[in-house]
């Protein structure tokens, strides 16, 4: 047997582990170097760039939203709240797979396609690493349930936030307005550092028309957060200016008084204080709830106010331009004095109708029985009994171009300058108007209509508010405005004389007289408002046609459908003797401004009446040194 030694070398063998242990420490030694080198250039050269990264991902500067201004009334009753709300939000950049993740969401609450969609359109408007809200209110079941299944949604959160809430809904929606979210269009025009962090913005009313004094000033907060983007500790902050806080005129218990007065009926009505120019009320019925636009309105829901008959989204009150029938007498009589194209002892024969020389067509007294008013009939019994052929004959005397640049320093025909977005500015022909608008020369026959408050003559019950106002502060410019104060600091507001309009004294007492017979007179259209006061009131009713009448024919509604009966108008300052509201109304189709309109204007003006101090102004009717003078 051969011995195994035999065949082994034992120096061949060492030569070859000693080139194996070479051959690896060479390759251990290389990559030593190799992992020190990169060592070197991660922890030493490139340091300050992961350190940069790493705090990007750790340290997140967001915007500290500032909370909206209050809205009050006169009386310190809260119209436009803030209310804690919560919503889920995603921050795009945290989530792997932002489709799972609505997915997952879906799995957990209700996300309708409608969230989804508008999730998108907001994504595409954001910044980087911004929360955008994928769904907003969220329940407190809701709140529960994510709360629980967070781990399966990374980059989802819930977030608190102050959500405009409007605690009387429908009663100042129209005036008030409401917040919506900022749409594409506005997005491109509003200051993008301003708007940092919030959704909202003003759309209509006070809330639009004041949107920079509401807004407040954005703040900023430097934050860290996990690896899963939770906020662990506040660095530091910069806090948020939140907006001013703006009380109103707008009495919130005359509010309701008038909008509860319209019964569910189509109209407008604004009161306004004659001292101060200061609006009481302005109300829009029907009305509707702006909350349902605050974090976006449903389709169902916002289908049903577009397309309702009622037009509740329209805000009648300053956009609502109708014809303001026999409302107008007063002021064109005082117009006709003023230029002594009349006087006080002027009469006429009313027959009932009136020709035009030359026209065959009569003009019809809308207001009178068969027969007229008879004879002797002056200015006052023409205001109080509404006779319309008095103002036939005095319209043509005056002329067109005397009554239309009287009415605009009154009011009419242009906008008022209230402090609201979207006023109309209604239509007080002239001849220019005319030609310009329909290219055709003006005709006495335009100036007969326009007399009554017809033809192309067109007014908003805001502007005959103030039409009353000045009428009642016997000529003084007063301004309608909304905002009493802003952060409790007195808005300003400048009441002066009409320009080059010096009316004489006897001449407003005439007119006054007048109106107040309206209201307290046997004859007056107005006598129904009258019982039960301690205190006069002056005003006139109107009638605005819908639809053209022939002149042989009879109005008789029971013919007509409601949508195309009168409208009734009435208009009011109270009390006489030392003016402190004014009030202009309609009830769309009301027919009568005796029996539809003038009654929702006492209720307010008694309202009003009973709110101020005891002997403040009133006057008992009986001991008024006004009665009797007038009939």
């Amino acid at each position: 047997m051969i011995h195994d030694a035999a065949f082994t070398d034992p120096a061949r063998e060492r030569r070859i582990f000693a080139g194996r242990l070479f051959v690896t420490a060479l390759v251990v030694a290389v990559m030593a170097v190799i992992i020190i080198a990169r060592y070197v250039d991660l922890q030493i050269n490139r340091h300050q760039n992961f350190a940069t990264h790493s705090d990007n991902n750790r340290v997140h500067v967001r915007p500290s939203v500032p909370s909206r201004g209050l809205i009050y009334d006169r009386n310190g009753e809260l119209l436009a709240d803030n209310r804690p709300t919560y919503n889920l939000t995603i921050v795009r950049e945290r989530s792997e797979s932002l489709d799972n993740l609505l997915a997952n969401v879906s799995e957990l609450i209700a996300i309708t396609d409608e969230d989804t969609k508008r999730f998108r359109k907001r994504l595409k408007r954001r910044k980087p690493f911004e929360q955008t809200p994928l769904k907003y209110n969220l329940t407190e079941e809701e709140r529960g349930i994510l709360a629980v299944n967070a781990f399966r949604l990374q980059g989802a959160e819930i977030t608190a936030r102050l959500t405009r809430f409007y605690p009387n809904r429908e009663l100042f929606a129209h005036v008030i307005g409401y917040v919506g979210r900022i749409n594409e269009r506005e997005s491109q025009s509003i200051d993008s550092i301003a708007y940092s962090g919030t959704d909202s913005i003003g759309k209509i009313g006070i809330e639009k028309y004041y949107e920079d004094q509401l807004l407040g000033t954005v703040g900023s907060e430097n934050v860290e957060t996990n690896a899963r983007g939770r906020v662990m500790r506040i660095l530091d902050s910069v806090d948020a200016t939140p907006g001013d806080s703006l009380t109103l005129h707008l009495d919130s218990r005359l509010q309701k008084v008038a909008y509860d007065a319209f019964a569910g009926e189509r109209g407008a009505l604004v009161a306004i204080d004659v001292k101060t120019g200061g609006i009481l009320s302005i109300v829009s019925a029907p009305s509707y709830d702006p909350n349902l636009f605050v974090s976006g309105i449903s389709q169902k829901n916002y289908n049903q106010l577009i397309n309702s008959p009622d037009r509740p989204m329209f805000d009648r009150a300053i956009r609502g331009q109708y014809p303001p029938g026999s409302t107008i007498k007063p002021l064109f009589g005082l117009i006709g004095l003023h230029n002594n194209s009349i006087t006080m002892d002027y009469t006429i024969n009313d027959p009932g109708y009136f020709f035009m020389e030359g026209i065959e067509r009569p003009w019809r007294d809308h207001n009178s029985k068969r027969g007229g008013h008879g004879k002797g009939v002056d200015l006052a019994e023409a205001i109080i009994e509404s006779c319309d052929v008095y103002f036939y004959k005095m319209s043509v005397k005056t002329g067109i171009d005397m009554l239309s640049n009287y009415s605009k320093v009154f009011g009419l025909g242009d906008i008022t300058g209230i402090d609201l977005p979207g006023e109309r500015p209604g239509i007080m022909p002239s001849r220019d108007w005319k030609q310009q608008a329909r290219q055709e020369a003006w005709f006495n026959g335009d100036t007969i209509n326009v007399s009554i408050g017809q033809g192309f003559m067109l007014a908003t019950p805001l502007q005959l508010a103030v039409m009353s106002a000045r009428i009642a502060s016997r000529g003084k410019m007063i301004k309608p405005v909304l905002v009493q104060s802003i952060n409790a600091a007195p808005v300003e507001t400048e009441i002066t004389d009409i320009p080059d309009l010096e009316v004489d004294n006897q001449y407003w007492d005439y007119v006054h007289r007048a109106m107040r017979d309206v209201v307290h007179s046997p004859k007056g259209t107005a006598k129904g408002i009258s019982k039960g006061l301690d205190y006069e009131i002056a005003g006139k009713t109107g009638t605005a046609q819908v639809i053209s009448i022939d002149a042989e024919e009879e109005y008789d509604s029971s013919k007509i459908e409601k949508n195309k009966w009168d409208h009734a108008l009435f208009v009011a300052f109270a009390p006489v003797d030392d003016p402190q509201i004014a009030v202009g109304l309609i009830v769309e189709n009301g027919e009568h401004g005796s029996s539809a309109a003038a009654p929702i204007a006492r209720q307010v003006i008694e309202t009003y009446m009973k709110s101020r101090p005891p002997g403040d102004g009133q006057l008992m009717a009986a001991e008024s040194p006004l009665q009797g003078e007038l009939r």
